[in-house]
C-alpha cells in the first residue's frame, strides 16, 4: 500500500471537532499529512479553516436519518476526495463510515470509539432486543484489513473484545488530551464553594442528580453555589429542555450559565468539578481539563469517568444514579478545604503525568504510521 499523505476526519459537528480533535489535525498537517475534515458547517467553521484545516460540510445526523442514505453519502464523498487514510470520531460516524470507506477502497482507516453510549448500556427492552445484532456487526466492520480502532478506557476494549473485534486491531488512548499549559491551577477563589458540572445539557449526563442533591444539601443549610456549564442539545433525545434549566436557575444554589468558550477562565473560578454521568463515556474531556486545573472531582463509578478519577485519591466516585452518595460526596468537599487542596494536587498532577495533549497526539500518529505501514 502506498504511504498515506491524505487525512480526512469525518466528525458529525464542527464544534466537537474543535473542541476534541483540532490540535491533533493541526499536528498531522505538521507531519506531513494534507488534512482535511467533513462536518457540519456551525460556528465554529471559521476555526478550523484559519487552522488551516480543509472543511468539506458534511451532514451527518446524530439521531435517526436514512442508514442507506446515509453510507451512500460518505460512499460518495470517499469516491470524490479520494483520501488515503480516513478517521472516523465516534460511534455513528465510526460504523456506517467504517462500510462506506470499505465500499470506496479507501487503503486506511482508523475508528475512534468515543464511549460506546445509551445503546450498550441501557436497560431498555429496544436496546437489550438489537444490541447483539448491532454488536456483532460492528464487530465484523472493524475487523476489516488495513483497520485499526482506538478506545478510550479498558472496558470499551473488553466489550469489543467480546463482541469479536480482534484484540491486534485495538488500541487504548486515553481520551484526548489536555493543553495542561492552557487548563493550569490558580489560587482557590473566595467562598462560597462553588461546585461546576461542564458538558452539554443531558439528562445522560447526570443533570437530573446534581440538581436533586444541590436541593438537598441547601435544604440541609450548605451554602454553596451549583452552576451548570453548557447548551442543551436538541439534536439529542437526552436533552434536557431550556424552559426546565431556566427554571432551577435562582433555586438552590443553582446557576445556569449556558456555553461558555473561555473554560480555563470558568475552572479556575470552582472549588470542585462534578459529572454525574449515567451512561458509557469515553474519557470526558471535561473532566480531564478540571483537573488540570487542579480541581478535586466527584463523579460516577462508571466507564471513562472512573479513568480520571482515583476515588480518594483526585477525587470521590459514587455509584450511577444515586443521588444520595452523591449529595454526600459533595459535602464532604464542600466541608474540608484541606481535603479540596489535598485531592486537587493529585489531579494536577494525573493531567500532567497521564493525560497531557502533546503525549495523546503523539500516541495517535503513531497509529496513523501503524495503519498505513
Amino acid at each position: 500500500m502506498k504511504a498515506c499523505s491524505k487525512l480526512l476526519f469525518v466528525v458529525t459537528e464542527d464544534w466537537y471537532f474543535v473542541s476534541h480533535r483540532l490540535p491533533l489535525a493541526v499536528a498531522a498537517q505538521t507531519a506531513g499529512f494534507e488534512v482535511s475534515v467533513a462536518t457540519r458547517e456551525g460556528r465554529q467553521a471559521g476555526v478550523i479553516r484559519s487552522a488551516g484545516i480543509q472543511l468539506i460540510p458534511f451532514a451527518l445526523s446524530r439521531r435517526g436519518g436514512n442508514p442507506l442514505r446515509e453510507v451512500t453519502a460518505l460512499w460518495r464523498l470517499y469516491r470524490r476526495e479520494q483520501p488515503d487514510l480516513v478517521h472516523h470520531v465516534a460511534l455513528k460516524p465510526v460504523m456506517f463510515g467504517a462500510l462506506a470507506a470499505w465500499l470506496a477502497h479507501v487503503p486506511a482507516q482508523v475508528n475512534a470509539v468515543a464511549g460506546l453510549g445509551w445503546l450498550f448500556t441501557s436497560s431498555s427492552g429496544f436496546a437489550r432486543l438489537i444490541r447483539p445484532v448491532f454488536r456483532w456487526t460492528l464487530a465484523r466492520l472493524l475487523n476489516m484489513p488495513h483497520s485499526l480502532t482506538i478506545v478510550q478506557n479498558p472496558e470499551d476494549r473488553s466489550l469489543l473484545e467480546r463482541s469479536g473485534l480482534s484484540a491486534t486491531r485495538l488500541r487504548l488512548i486515553r481520551g484526548a488530551g489536555v493543553d495542561v499549559r492552557i487548563y493550569y491551577p490558580v489560587a482557590p477563589p473566595s467562598e462560597p464553594v462553588c461546585i461546576v458540572l461542564v458538558s452539554r445539557m443531558l439528562w445522560d449526563k447526570g443533570v437530573g442528580e446534581f440538581i436533586e442533591a444541590a436541593r438537598r444539601l441547601t435544604e440541609a443549610g450548605v451554602n454553596a453555589r451549583f452552576v451548570l456549564v453548557g447548551d442543551p442539545d436538541p439534536a439529542n433525545p437526552a436533552s434536557v429542555p431550556e424552559s426546565t434549566l431556566r427554571s432551577w436557575h435562582g433555586h438552590h444554589g443553582v446557576e445556569w450559565w449556558g456555553r461558555r468558550e473561555d473554560m480555563p477562565i470558568v475552572l479556575q473560578a470552582a472549588h470542585i468539578a462534578c459529572l454525574p454521568s449515567t451512561y458509557g463515556e469515553g474519557l470526558p474531556k471535561s473532566l480531564l481539563e478540571a483537573a488540570a486545573c487542579g480541581l478535586p472531582i466527584v463523579t460516577t463509578d462508571a466507564p471513562g469517568c472512573r479513568e480520571v478519577v482515583r476515588d480518594g485519591v483526585n477525587g470521590l466516585l459514587v455509584p450511577v444514579r444515586d443521588v444520595t452518595a452523591l449529595a454526600a460526596a459533595l459535602g464532604k468537599l464542600i466541608g474540608d478545604p484541606v481535603l479540596r487542596r489535598r485531592m486537587g494536587e493529585q489531579s494536577r498532577l494525573r493531567a500532567e503525568s497521564e493525560f497531557a495533549q502533546e503525549a495523546i497526539i503523539a500516541q495517535t500518529l503513531a497509529v496513523y504510521r501503524e495503519v498505513c505501514a
